[in-house]
């Protein structure tokens, strides 16, 4: 059988480009998508049964593909004759010119690395970025997806995650502390306010009530008795909703138990127009 056909296709000096070079790289690519493939699967059956985070298996996923297609490239390069190291070494002066012009994108490739190998967030975690409440969703070299609150889903650079202050909800304990603040009137009784607080509390789903709450008597407003309560709830991204119960809760019980929650209060004082007024006079 003849294979010279094998060995037609384009021949640049030292470099090429032929039939059996392109059944190479095919056959490479496709070895490695299965063979990643299976190293997916397993690793997230050993993540299963070993209770390990899931933002952990994703990222060491991802490490392992861009290790892996790093690879293919060289070894396609390779295969075409081209020598990797004297490739790199003769582009140098491109590189520079090329990295001033792009120095965003690479700011935000090396962020990606960053956030995979240390593990600020991961997949699944619910951060706060620049007064913005997300859930991450995918993590990628240059950027991540995120969704809000809101079901909008984001596509924000590495770069911005990196270099911003991010809170991560999840981080160590997915169980939390919030706060509702609310005023009374003076000359309430504090200490019942202080029990219909921590009652509303109780009584309000989605609530850690395994964890203490307290009741705070934060300040003497300029028209009311300014209280916090204080509880935990691992239910973060719904906490906007949960505060919302709570309030309800809190409103029903103090018009049950006639606790007022006053408005601000102002006293003005009208003077006769040919009349001065007090400081006037």
């Amino acid at each position: 059988m003849n294979f010279d056909w094998l060995n037609k296709g384009l021949v640049f000096s030292k470099y090429h480009l032929t039939m059996a070079d392109a059944i190479y790289i095919i056959i490479t690519y496709i070895v490695i998508r299965l063979l990643l493939y299976a190293f997916r699967l397993t690793v997230t059956r050993i993540g299963a049964l070993r209770k390990i985070e899931t933002g952990k298996i994703y990222t060491i996923r991802k490490l392992v593909a861009y290790a892996a297609y790093t690879l293919w490239a060289v070894l396609s390069l390779s295969q075409m004759g081209i020598d990797v190291t004297l490739f790199l070494a003769g582009s140098a002066a491109l590189l520079v010119g090329v990295g001033l012009g792009l120095q965003h994108i690479f700011n935000d490739i090396v962020s990606g690395f960053v956030i995979l190998f240390e593990g600020v967030f991961r997949v699944g975690d619910i951060i706060e970025v620049d007064g913005l409440i997300a859930r991450v969703q995918q993590i990628d070299i240059r950027t991540s997806r995120v969704i809000t609150r809101s079901g909008i889903v984001m596509v924000l650079p590495n770069s911005t995650m990196t270099s911003n202050a991010v809170t991560n909800w999840s981080l160590d304990d997915t169980t939390t502390r919030f706060q509702v603040s609310v005023g009374v009137k003076y000359g309430s009784d504090v200490r019942l306010v202080e029990t219909l607080l921590l009652q509303a509390v109780k009584e309000t789903s989605r609530i850690d009530n395994a964890r203490e709450a307290i009741v705070v008597f934060n300040d003497f407003g300029d028209s009311a008795l300014v209280f916090d309560v204080r509880f935990w709830s691992s239910n973060l991204w719904e906490i906007d909703r949960i505060k919302s119960d709570l309030r309800f809760r809190i409103d029903e019980l103090f018009r049950e138990h006639n606790i007022t929650i006053p408005f601000p209060q102002r006293d003005v004082h009208f003077y006769p127009q040919n009349n001065p007024s007090p400081s006037e006079a």
